[in-house]
């Protein structure tokens, strides 16, 4: 029998805004009637408190905090993060396991939340009530927030000689711009990724506060970016990746001025660039 509702790997802010959003009818309001652990481990070990404390609680609600989802309940929330492998899937109670199912939190529904994840990069963690976890501690605004705008990324960025795509991707400076969408939001802005991050003006700023906003906000409309086996909730591929301008198409002709689409290394990752549009 096909999953109520699944997901595979994510790398990025949308994909895991598209996950939550795709969780929450099915999770928020039901109560937990069991944890069973295959494993005591994921990345890291698996605290007590998730089996112990979640069973006979109410699904208070889905969140997001950058990369992770956190299903919360009166004592405390589960903090998940699914890696480069995990997949959740909303399933009937009887659905035969697989090797790589790792995780049921069963629910009254007859329904269980099942985390699956091959690689174990992935994450099962307890944050208690009124605490924050110690993962989340030091993260940045979200990009979509109202605490992240021009004159906080300015004044952030002042005297830092980091490339500005770096200093983009830095999860303390703001969570979940990722390579994908730092690459295609500094397009956007005009601003060439190399660029020192201390000597981008604040004008120039506001112009990829707002391109950062408006690709994210899009890419979450649009189920994220195809990358790998992500599907979104019906099953189709996410569509963004079809309207990337500079990511992965390197060597390419720029959809906008025709020059060459650049590529090379910034912070060991892959940086498509066009030395035409950016600056």
């Amino acid at each position: 029998m096909a999953p109520l509702w699944d997901n595979a790997a994510m790398p990025e802010l949308p994909e895991v805004e598209t996950t939550r959003r795709g969780l929450a009818p099915h999770v928020e309001g039901r109560v937990i009637t069991g944890v069973l652990l295959r494993r005591p481990d994921l990345r890291w070990p698996i605290p007590p408190e998730v089996a112990a404390s979640l069973p006979g609680q109410r699904v208070l609600g889905v969140r997001r905090r950058a990369k992770y989802l956190l299903l919360d309940t009166a004592p405390g929330s589960a903090l998940l993060h699914l890696g480069m492998s995990g997949m959740l899937r909303v399933l009937p109670a009887a659905t035969p396991v697989e090797t790589h199912d790792h995780v049921d939190i069963a629910l009254d529904s007859g329904r269980v939340l099942r985390f699956t994840d091959p690689r174990r990069f992935g994450c099962l963690l307890w944050q208690p009530a009124g605490e924050t976890h110690d993962l989340l501690q030091r993260l940045g605004p979200e990009p979509l927030s109202d605490d992240f705008h021009a004159q906080y990324l300015y004044q952030r960025s002042r005297d830092r000689k980091a490339p500005i795509k770096t200093f983009l991707m830095d999860q303390a400076v703001v969570v979940g711009v990722g390579n994908i969408y730092a690459a295609e939001s500094l397009f956007r802005a005009g601003i060439a990724p190399g660029r020192a991050a201390g000597s981008i003006s604040r004008e120039r700023y506001a112009r990829l506060v707002s391109a950062v906003k408006t690709i994210l906000a899009h890419a979450i409309t649009r189920g994220g970016t195809t990358l790998r086996d992500f599907l979104n909730p019906d099953g189709a591929p996410g569509y963004f990746e079809q309207e990337l301008f500079v990511y992965g198409r390197e060597g390419e002709a720029c959809r906008t001025c025709g020059r060459t689409i650049r590529d090379g290394r910034m912070g060991n990752r892959a940086t498509a660039w066009c030395g035409g549009c950016q600056t």
